[in-house]
This record gives C-alpha cells, sequence and structure tokens, in this order.
C-alpha cells in the first residue's frame, strides 16, 4: 500500500514537473511491477537452498522428553505406582554421507542458477518498460498522423465541394474526397483506442496512472551494432546468455542429482552422542530412584535392499540428467537464433530508417508538386490525397521503424547477456519534452 501511495505520488509529481522520459517509468516499473516482485521473491527464496544444503554436513541436536505413570501388578510381587519423567539430549555429527555432499554441491548450483535467473527478471524488465514506453510514443503518433490527415482531408473535401459548385471539378472529386475523409475518422478512432490500451499496459507496468511520456527527438540516429560482427554476438551469447546460464546451471543439478541417487547404494557414518535422565517415584512409598546414562559411539548405517527403489530413484535421475542436458543444447541455439535475429533487427532497422528518412523527403516534395499542379490545372484532388496519403503512410512507418529498431538493440544486448540500465539511460538521452 506505501509503495503505490508512493507511485501514485510520483506520478502526481511527474504531471506537474513535465513530461515523465524513460528514466522516470523505469524507476517506477522497478518498484511495482509484479513479475519483477516474484522474480525478487523466488531469489530470496532460492538463496536459501545453502544454508539447507549446509545444515546437512553439521551437528544437529536434539531434544525429548516424557512423563509416564506407570502401575504394575505381579503374581509374585506386590502391586507398584510410580512417576517415571525423564528426558533424553541426544547429538549426531555426520562423519560421512555422500548424499549430503552432493546436496550441498547441488545447492551452490541452485544459488548460481537464482542468481542468473533474477539478472534475466531484471533484463526482461528493461525490456518491457522500453517496450511500452515506445508503444505508447508510437501509437500517440500514429493518433497525431490520423488526426493530421484528417484535418487535411477536410480541407481538400471542403475545397472539392467549393469546386463543384461553382462547376471547376467533377462530383467524382467530391465523393473520392469524402471517402477518403470518412476512412481517415475511422482510422483516428482506432488509433486513439489503441492508444488507450498501450496505456494502460504501461499503468499495469508501473501501477499507477500513466503520465505524459517525452517523445523522441525529432531526427534519430539509429546505429549499428558494435562489433558490427553477426559471429562475435553470436559467440558472446553462447558465453553469456542468461538464459543459457540458467539452463547450464539445471543441467549440472541433474548431473549432481545422479551421484546423489547412486550414493543410496553406500553406508552412511555419523558421530552421535545422547545423554538420557530418568527420576522415579513410587507413589506408595514416595521412594524416588533416578537414573542418567551418557552413550557416545560411532554409527554406521548401510541400506542394503529398499524394494528396487534406489534403482529406480538413479534411473530417473540419469533420465533426468539427459533431458537437462537436450534442454542445455536447446537454450544455446535458441540464444543463437534470437541473437541473429536482434542483430538483423537492429541492421535491417537502421537501413529501414534511412530508406523512409528519404521516403518522407521525397512524398513531402511530391505533395508540394501536386498541389502546385492542381493550382496550375494540371493534377486533381485526387492527385493531392493521393500525395498526402503516401505522405503520412511514409511517416508513420518511419516512426514505427525508429522505434522498433531502438528495441532490437536493447534486445540484442539483452540476448547477449550484456543488458544494463546504463543502456536504458542512453536511450532516455533521445528524448525531449514536447514542444
Amino acid at each position: 500500500m506505501r509503495k503505490t501511495l508512493l507511485t501514485l505520488a510520483l506520478a502526481a509529481l511527474s504531471h506537474a514537473a513535465g513530461a515523465a522520459d524513460l528514466t522516470d517509468i523505469y524507476r517506477q516499473a522497478r518498484q511495482n511491477d509484479a513479475i519483477y516482485a516474484s522474480a525478487q521473491a523466488a531469489y530470496k527464496a532460492g538463496m536459501e537452498k545453502l544454508p539447507q544444503g549446509r545444515a546437512l554436513l553439521l551437528p544437529s541436536l536434539n531434544l525429548s522428553a516424557n512423563a509416564r505413570h506407570v502401575e504394575s501388578d505381579t503374581s509374585v510381587t506386590p502391586s507398584k505406582s510410580y512417576n517415571t519423567p525423564s528426558f533424553t539430549l541426544a547429538l549426531s555429527q555426520p562423519l560421512f554421507r555422500r548424499q549430503n555432499l552432493e546436496t550441498l554441491e547441488q545447492a551452490k548450483l541452485q544459488v548460481q542458477a537464482v542468481e542468473a535467473q533474477l539478472k534475466l527478471a531484471e533484463q526482461d524488465l528493461l525490456l518491457r518498460t522500453a517496450q511500452a514506453y515506445f508503444d505508447v510514443l508510437l501509437a500517440r503518433d500514429n493518433l497525431a498522423t490520423a488526426e493530421a490527415q484528417k484535418t487535411a482531408i477536410a480541407e481538400q473535401l471542403a475545397q472539392a465541394k467549393k469546386s463543384f459548385e461553382v462547376g471547376a471539378a467533377t462530383i467524382v472529386d467530391t465523393h473520392e474526397a469524402q471517402a477518403r475523409y470518412d476512412a481517415t475518422v475511422a482510422q483516428v478512432i482506432a488509433s486513439s483506442n489503441d492508444l488507450d490500451v498501450k496505456n494502460r499496459t504501461l499503468e499495469k507496468l508501473i501501477m499507477a496512472p500513466a503520465p505524459h511520456l517525452a517523445s523522441l527527438v525529432e531526427h534519430v540516429v539509429v546505429s549499428l551494432p558494435q562489433p558490427n560482427d553477426m559471429d562475435a554476438w553470436v559467440g558472446q551469447a553462447r558465453d553469456n546468455s542468461l538464459s543459457v546460464a540458467v539452463s547450464r546451471a539445471q543441467a549440472e543439478i541433474a548431473q549432481r542429482e545422479v551421484s546423489r541417487q547412486r550414493a543410496g547404494y553406500l553406508p552412511t557414518v555419523d558421530l552421535t552422542a545422547s545423554y538420557t535422565d530418568t527420576r522415579n517415584t513410587l507413589s506408595t512409598t514416595g521412594l524416588k530412584i533416578d537414573s542418567n546414562s551418557a552413550v557416545v559411539g560411532v554409527e554406521l548405517g548401510w541400506n542394503l535392499y529398499q524394494g528396487g527403489a534406489t534403482d529406480s530413484l538413479v534411473r530417473e535421475a540419469v533420465a533426468n540428467k539427459e533431458k537437462a542436458s537436450f534442454d542445455l543444447d536447446n537454450a544455446v541455439r535458441q540464444a543463437e537464433l534470437d541473437t541473429r535475429q536482434a542483430f538483423l533487427g537492429v541492421v535491417s532497422g537502421e537501413a529501414q530508417v534511412r530508406a523512409l528518412e528519404q521516403a518522407v523527403a521525397s512524398s513531402e516534395t511530391q505533395l508540394k508538386s501536386t498541389k502546385l499542379g492542381q493550382e496550375v490545372g494540371v493534377r486533381t484532388a485526387v492527385d493531392v490525397l493521393n500525395a498526402q496519403q503516401s505522405l503520412y503512410t511514409a511517416k508513420r512507418d518511419l516512426a514505427s521503424a525508429r522505434y522498433t529498431a531502438l528495441i532490437s538493440g536493447l534486445k540484442l544486448k539483452a540476448v547477449s547477456g550484456g543488458l544494463a540500465e546504463a543502456d536504458l539511460q542512453a536511450l532516455n538521452g533521445l528524448l525531449r519534452e514536447d514542444r
């Protein structure tokens, strides 16, 4: 509840101070995102595996006590009635238990796995934050484009109607402009709904009303990957991918499990010590007979046969080891595939952004020429509408390509295990307050 109130307060301050940027949204998401909070709880739980494993190698101390009342009557002795309270303090120190040693090694590997899983969750939060942020910006750009297109077509529609009234144009131009206007109105509605959905997604991430977001700068330079070598990135992913690290730890845990189950064939040796104190009081005579004993020794235990359970557990562990090995192979291949896709996404995105920037410039020139042609009578209103449509489509595609390329750059670093908050801060430097 306190976190929620704090987040609401931060959101209110953000509204008052101006647009929230990517860093602001990430800080709120880190405090409130349920998926990341779940990963943190899983990390805390997983870290307890190590002290649990160590505990199996340390001595255990147990205290037991009882209080009994005995009634005894035989044919050769008089009846007796007495109380026998007693307590026993027992200590056991494992000297040789192979299973416990393997369990400790498994615990160390489990700690490595949960540490990698937490880092993976942190990278996932970075990606989801950037994705949600840029999804809102893209939806906002699409809505702005649709509204600008609606305004421009409305002007063309009014001009077409006026030209038709004075006989300077045919009814076809009016109908065409009206059809384009109606379609654009529907597009504005769809874009508005999409923006609302994207804002709701962002609110789910930060558990607060979506603030106004800072926009991307006018001319964003999408950089190529450094190094610009796909094989180098693939090799880095093979070695440093967090998903691969998790699978590798799980494969080693499965290997240790085989050894742990095979240790069931081996004997166990424990050092034991106990102290027992018993106090007997005859209720008939009041006579007290106290006794105590101390025992120290070494105990050997050996499960020679358990109905085939140990054999079955070993076979199960071997099968799970093979499964973990295949899972590791799949994780490595998936990391390589994801790296290649992300690398190509950045490279093709950079090229696409450059091409669409040129397309926007060309479309603007075409629109100016078409409007001039309409004024001198060599172009029609339909030609102007088509030129406007081309321009707005190019602008929309350019905005989408920019956001996609930037996200691909983050994904490339994530799949190779190198994504950090500093990368998000670098993107944050590309944002500005709205004019």
